[in-house]
């Protein structure tokens, strides 16, 4: 039978030998981050970069986490003592708390699609479909108004059912194919289009410019992204809320100002270049969060699965006060990794 060479190898070699191998696996992996963190402030130095707060369920998982390591040192302690129950308690406690972690982190990515913050690359400002591009809404007497993602009659934004009420009536625009002009069942009554600043039509249920032709193709695409756009409460800005509170836009690290639909930098209208630029720049801020927070979920992840050997070794009694280097090396990665975590919090809350 072959003999292993570790086999010849006394227990303090063989324990400082897994150690550094686990000390260099942990140094590659905070050279992969320290190299993401820094192409995110390259990448913010010269771009519009959207900032917003972290959703709250990324700090409900920090709490875990902390919590967590917390539980498995004390783990470590029980069994150093000789109490395999001790042990057996607080390592499931440690278990179930990354469960937790993990739970929480995919809630936090929920809440980010909830405001709009989507991982697919998306702009940060609104071009298809914006109001008041290509089409007005005069509801009753007074044209529809849009400031930001709040859209307002006559200075007044629209209640819950206001909006609803208008989202009701735009969906009949939401679908168009090429070559079919849709049938409108409600048009005309509270709500009535305009085009280009012409009032929209409506004969045999088709809609039509103000000197009779039916809409085209594309007029009509138009208007179908409008739709979603209100749908969605979308007014200016892909993500949710108000500007200045909720998420704020930044140029090469400064602070713009918006007012009256227009981005300005230190009170000035930024220039026509800029302003293509902001239009059609992707939201690179929000992509680097999903990338970073996805990868450290991901060590998670994959740590999650011998985090569960060491749980049930800690249940079926093989750890002892001596025997015990796998629990050992498992708390190292666990705090780091959790050390990790709440240094890339830190990072995005002051820097994202």
């Amino acid at each position: 039978m072959r003999k292993d060479f570790s086999d010849d190898l006394s227990p303090e070699v063989r324990e400082k030998m897994k150690k550094n191998l686990l000390y260099v696996g942990i140094f590659s992996i905070v050279m992969m981050f320290a190299g993401f963190t820094s192409a995110y402030i390259v990448s913010m130095g010269d771009s519009f970069w959207l900032k917003y707060p972290m959703p709250r369920a990324f700090w409900i998982s920090t709490a875990i986490i902390v919590f967590s390591s917390i539980a498995f040192e004390v783990g470590i302690k029980q069994i150093k003592k000789g109490s395999l129950k001790g042990l057996k308690i607080f390592m499931l406690i440690t278990f179930l708390s990354g469960i937790g972690f993990i739970y929480f982190q995919f809630k936090g990515y929920g809440q980010l699609v909830e405001f709009g913050a989507h991982a697919v690359n998306n702009h940060i400002i609104v071009t298809d479909g914006r109001y008041g591009d290509y089409y007005d809404i005069k509801v009753n007497n007074d044209f529809l108004e849009v400031d930001g993602n709040k859209f307002m009659i006559g200075g007044k934004e629209l209640s819950d059912g206001e909006m609803k009420e208008l989202q009701n009536f735009m969906k009949q625009f939401e679908v168009v194919k090429p070559g079919v002009n849709p049938k409108i069942s409600s048009y005309g009554t509270k709500y009535k289009l305009y085009y280009k600043q012409q009032p929209v039509g409506l004969i045999d249920g088709k809609l039509t410019t103000p000197d009779g032709k039916a809409f085209q193709y594309t007029d009509l695409l138009r208007l179908s992204q409008l739709s979603v756009n209100i749908r969605d409460k979308r007014g200016d800005f892909f993500v949710k809320g108000e500007y200045g509170k909720d998420f704020t836009l930044y140029y090469k690290g400064r602070e713009l100002e918006y007012v009256n639909r227009e981005l300005k930098l230190e009170g000035r209208r930024l220039s026509k270049y800029l302003q293509i630029k902001a239009m059609d720049t992707a939201d690179s801020a929000t992509s680097y969060l999903y990338i970073i927070t996805f990868l450290h979920l991901l060590h998670i992840l994959v740590t999650m699965i011998y985090m569960s050997k060491i749980t049930i070794y800690s249940f079926t009694g093989q750890y002892t006060r001596e025997e015990n280097l796998s629990l050992r090396l498992g708390a190292i990665f666990w705090h780091f990794l959790g050390l990790l975590w709440v240094y890339l919090l830190l990072f995005l809350l002051f820097i994202h």
